[in-house]
This record gives structure tokens, C-alpha cells and sequence, in this order.
């Protein structure tokens, strides 16, 4: 055999009949699937051969193993490009701290919430941490998903970060899931360090980066975390060295972060509930991408960033799990697509835009995922239904039948994962 090809196939390739592949889809766009209503698709070595309509040729079945899909949907694999998926313990006390109603920012002041989790990343070996996150991205690869983004983040201190990111490394090098690493250094103010803002930019970030060339810098700007001042300098910091920036922002209180993170050229503002009418425009109508995290407003009782406004404003959105212990204890990408189809009222079409090939322009790889095109990582997905809109019509639907990641068919049963 010298690949896979599947024939009879829906093929929703997510590839633009208009406009930059390399860019995010806005407005209209959002709503072209590329759609082959019956297609076939041919991989070999971990790559898209062909894709075409109709029947395919007879010298490709006799030298390639083939599944018939029986005009059920293939999708190119969702690209998760929020989460924080590398972690050790768990919050169950608070989860029912949130439950009986007490705020989230009380419990991070209280020394809980992100610090928590901090306690238990710095208990635990690198190795297990690296364990823990190749199981979980097992789970997401169960539910379509054949990239996340990783993000450090529960160290703080420099050594912890650069274990959390050595984790992330291991992971990525054994799992069959592609994982794109963030450096999170400005996730939570740690207490038990005297000067720890000034220490985070003047040297942990340079140290970070020196051996993590390149990666993505993120920062969380919140009453309680970072002030906008705090986060600019850091974020400054990053762009001199180098690397792009992404921030949270804007998900209990609106600081005025998210005018300083277009300033700074960001390549993403994440979460964006309490953004105002003002900030909202300003982001719509700027190259940076809104990443919408709806489980965790679902998760914690809040409202979600207006993602229908800001559609129609023209601005540019991505969706993604926030994959995270406390606020998002979610893996399966279909819920974020339900979601967003009852709550933000995207349309089905621009739900599965928003986690494909928006997405992949999040972290930087549209050229190489987020669509079903020739020449593009062979990341694809076999549904059990005959129409994608059942993704965002069921709220708990069929596992996906098949998922291959780079041309490699994933065994992941979520039965055996925790």
C-alpha cells in the first residue's frame, strides 16, 4: 500500500474560493465551506495528493488502502488554538466553591484558581507533566481535533516554565497530535516572589526565549494579574526579542488592554467578554484575530464575547476549547461548535470556520492545516453523519469515525483517557 484514499466522500475542504488562504476568513467568507459534495481524497506520506470531485481513477484504489464513506462528511482536523492542556492536579474543591457562588477573582485572590494550579505544576516531574498532556491530547484527537496549542504558564518561576515547556516538547515529539507551544510567563502574579513582575520581563522572558527561539508570547490582563502597564512592557519585551504576541484580555473587566495589544501588532486577543462596543470595532477592523473561548463563559456563568457583532463588523474570530482545570475542564471541540452556533448564534458554517482554518491562522500554520487542500498536512476527519450542520445541532453526537493526523490514522478511545 502507498497511502489512503477515501472515496464517496462529503468533503467540506474549508478551502476559499476568494481571497488569501493565508489569511483569516471574515464576514461572507466565513460562510464557504469548499464543499465537495461527492469527492474523493488520496494521502500519502503524510501529505494531501488529490482531491477531487466525482469518482476516482481506478489506478488509485489499486495501490492504496481505501475507505468507502458512503457520502458521510470528512473535515480537515479542528485546530484548537486556545488551551492550557499541560497541568497537574485538579480544582474540585473549587468547582464547588464556584457552584455555591462564589467569584472566580475571589478564589485567585484567595490563592487559588491559576495559583492552584502552580502549586501542583512545580510538585510534579517534567515526565509526568509530559504524560498527563499526551493523554489528554488523545482525548481532543477522540472528539476531531489534530492540533492544540500548548500553553505554559503553571510555573511562573523561570525553571518551572522552561519544564513546563520541555513537557510540551516531549509531548509533541511522541504524540501523533501536532502541539504548538506558547510561553505564558504572565499568567498570575506569584506571591511568594519579591519583585516578580520586574524579574518576569527583564529576565525569565529573555531566558525563555533564548531557548525557545521564536515562540509565541502570551499574557493574561485582569484585576488581580497583570495591569496594562505590566503587560505592555512585557509584551514590548517580546517583540524585541523577537517573538509574536497574543494576550487575554478583557474577560471579567474591560483595563484598556485590548487598544494597547492592537497597538503592539498582536497576533491574537483571547476571550474578549466584557470588550466594549468601542474596543469590539476596533478589533474587527484590524489584522488581529478575536479567539472566543464560550465553554469557559458556559462553564463559568458569564457572558460570551459578542461574537455575532462582531462577525458582521467584519472582524476576524477564532473559537477554541481553553482546555484548562478550573475554567474550561473541556476537551471535545463539537460542544465549542454547539456553542457557538446557540449562544453566539454563528451560523453552523462559520462555526466550523472559526476552528479550522481561522484557527490555523491563530498559530501560525493555515499553509499547513485547517483545510483539506492538495499539498497540506494529511489532517482529516471521518463523521458519521451525511451533513456537518449536525456538529452544531447535537449537543453530545457521535465520536468522529476515523481521525488521521499528518497521513497517520489516531487510535484514541476517550474510554481510556483521563
Amino acid at each position: 500500500m502507498s497511502g489512503t484514499l477515501i472515496i464517496n466522500a462529503r468533503l467540506v475542504t474549508m478551502r476559499s474560493a476568494t481571497g488569501d488562504p493565508l489569511t483569516p476568513r471574515r464576514g461572507a467568507s466565513m460562510r464557504d465551506l469548499g464543499i465537495i459534495e461527492r469527492g474523493y481524497l488520496l494521502v500519502r506520506e503524510g501529505r494531501i495528493i488529490e482531491v477531487a470531485a466525482g469518482d476516482a481513477p481506478r489506478a488509485l484504489h489499486a495501490h492504496a488502502q481505501v475507505i468507502d464513506a458512503r457520502g458521510r462528511v470528512v473535515l480537515p482536523g479542528f485546530v484548537d488554538c486556545h488551551t492550557h492542556a499541560c497541568w497537574a492536579g485538579d480544582r474540585l474543591d473549587e468547582w464547588e466553591q464556584k457552584l455555591a457562588g462564589v467569584p472566580y477573582l475571589d478564589i485567585l485572590a484567595a490563592g487559588g484558581g491559576i495559583l492552584s494550579t502552580v502549586r501542583s505544576v512545580r510538585a510534579t516531574s517534567t515526565q509526568a507533566l509530559a504524560l498527563a498532556l499526551e493523554e489528554r491530547a488523545l482525548q481532543m484527537a477522540a472528539y476531531g481535533t489534530t492540533t492544540i496549542e500548548v500553553k505554559s504558564g503553571y510555573g511562573l518561576d523561570c525553571a518551572t516554565e522552561l519544564r513546563m515547556l520541555e513537557a510540551i516538547a516531549q509531548a509533541a515529539s511522541r504524540s501523533p497530535v501536532r502541539m504548538v507551544p506558547t510561553f505564558l510567563g504572565a499568567h498570575a502574579i506569584d506571591p511568594e516572589c519579591e519583585g516578580f513582575v520586574e524579574q518576569t520581563i527583564n529576565q525569565t522572558l529573555a531566558t525563555v526565549l533564548a531557548a525557545y527561539p521564536g515562540i509565541a508570547v502570551d499574557g493574561y490582563c485582569e484585576k488581580g494579574s497583570w495591569s496594562v502597564d505590566e503587560c505592555v512592557r512585557y509584551f514590548t519585551r517580546a517583540t524585541q526579542l523577537g517573538s509574536a504576541v497574543r494576550v487575554h484580555t478583557d474577560q471579567f473587566n474591560s483595563l484598556g488592554m485590548i487598544q494597547a495589544a492592537l497597538a503592539l501588532g498582536a497576533v491574537s486577543v483571547d476571550h474578549l467578554e466584557a470588550a466594549s462596543d468601542e474596543d469590539l470595532t476596533a478589533v474587527a477592523k484590524s489584522s488581529t484575530i478575536a479567539v472566543g473561548l464560550p465553554a469557559t463563559s458556559f462553564c463559568l456563568g458569564t457572558a460570551t464575547i459578542r461574537a455575532r457583532e462582531f462577525i458582521d463588523r467584519g472582524g476576524a474570530l477564532a473559537l477554541a476549547t481553553n482546555a484548562n482545570p478550573g475554567s474550561a475542564p473541556v476537551r471535545g471541540m463539537p460542544i465549542v461548535i454547539s456553542f457557538a452556533v446557540r449562544e453566539m448564534k454563528l451560523t453552523p458554517a462559520e462555526a466550523l470556520t472559526t476552528v479550522t482554518s481561522n484557527a490555523a491562522c491563530v498559530v501560525g500554520l493555515a499553509g499547513e492545516c485547517g483545510s483539506i487542500e492538495k499539498g497540506k498536512s494529511a489532517d482529516v476527519v471521518l463523521w458519521p453523519c451525511t451533513d456537518e450542520r449536525a456538529l452544531g445541532y447535537e449537543l453530545s453526537g457521535a465520536l468522529p469515525v476515523q481521525v488521521w493526523s499528518r497521513g497517520v490514522e489516531i487510535a484514541c478511545d476517550p474510554r481510556h483517557v483521563r
